[in-house]
């Protein structure tokens, strides 16, 4: 893939969460939300505080949803990323 983002952005693909809740009920595909929690792809040069493979949270409704090589990436804006995990 060769996409590096501008400005102060960062390029992240999704991180998907267990299926099964701790009671171990089963949740199908249509009743999950989307994933707040993404592994960052890639920085833009202007981005000093994250790096490459750090796990970020980020708003429910941020960023431009972006499809490359048959895989769905989210675009965020730095402002939109909420922190990172440890």
């Amino acid at each position: 893939m060769n996409f590096k983002p501008l400005g102060e952005r960062v390029l992240v693909q999704r991180v998907e969460e267990s299926n099964t809740t701790a009671s171990g009920i089963i949740i199908p595909d249509n009743a999950k939300e989307k994933p707040l929690q993404a592994k960052v792809v890639a920085v833009s040069g202007e981005v000093k505080d994250l790096q490459v493979d750090d796990l970020v949270v980020f708003g429910k409704y941020a960023g431009s949803e972006l499809t490359l090589e048959g895989r769905e990436y989210l675009v965020l804006e730095t402002s939109d990323i909420l922190g990172v995990i440890a």
